[in-house]
């Protein structure tokens, strides 16, 4: 026998892929879908995390659930951490080198369209080489909107740029889309990374969201492929 929760769940699934419930608008309120659904307020409660925890809604304090696209927003992703986080745990320390660090008035049209800009906007650009072991095996480029990061230094980029976001810019940092492709090293990852004897590298591109479901980086973390494996997707807990 299936759980009302799942029932509810099943039925506002399928109201968001058919498009009767459009990407970007508001569920209903616990109360209203209490109502609606002829049920409890716990019950209401578990499908609106099963919609979170399955990439289907975010849940934003003071307004509500928010639609997520699924077009661009596929699968949940069960764990965002930042490098300095994972690399807290290593036994081997790594080393950051920072190689660029410059704010670009005028992104490209690819930078553009993968951060949803308007013609006005400025971005960071972080390029950041990973260390491990004395060998240099990820490229980690980041561009930040700075419509939200006004300012942001070197040394904190050798350290943790999420860090700051979190504690000092007071950014609530929330939900990412992840896609992982296999490409040829580029010139820049050649340059930037020991690539001898390799002739594929491994891609994550990360879209991360804030809060209130905004679009506020993009990130291409380039790993060499004997040094990757891939884990899990995971949601940033606070």
């Amino acid at each position: 026998m299936t759980n009302k929760y799942q029932i509810i769940f099943n039925t506002i699934v399928g109201q968001i892929k058919n498009g009767e419930i459009p990407p970007n608008s508001l569920l209903p309120s616990e109360n209203e879908l209490k109502d609606q659904y002829d049920t409890s307020r716990e019950t209401i409660r578990k499908a609106l995390n099963l919609l979170a925890q399955n990439g289907y809604i975010q849940k934003v304090r003071g307004k509500g659930s928010i639609v997520i696209d699924i077009n661009k927003f596929d699968f949940p992703v069960s764990g965002l951490v930042s490098f300095k986080e994972l690399a807290d745990k290593m036994e081997k320390k790594p080393r950051t080198i920072v190689n660029e660090l410059s704010l670009i008035i005028k992104p490209d049209a690819y930078i553009k369209q993968q951060l949803q800009l308007s013609g006005k906007d400025q971005v960071w650009k972080i390029v950041r080489t990973r260390e491990i072991g004395g060998q240099k095996i990820i490229l980690d480029k980041d561009y930040l909107s700075a419509k939200f990061v006004p300012s942001i230094t070197e040394e904190i980029c050798e350290n943790s740029i999420y860090a700051y976001l979190e504690n000092d810019l007071n950014l609530k940092i929330s939900f990412a889309k992840k896609e992982i492709v296999v490409e040829e090293p580029t010139a820049e990852d050649r340059a930037f990374l020991d690539l001898d004897g390799f002739h594929n590298i491994v891609v994550i591109k990360n879209y991360v969201y804030l809060e209130d479901a905004t679009l506020f980086q993009y990130t291409e973390s380039r790993h060499r492929p004997d040094k990757f494996r891939f884990v899990d997707f995971a949601r940033r807990t606070h």
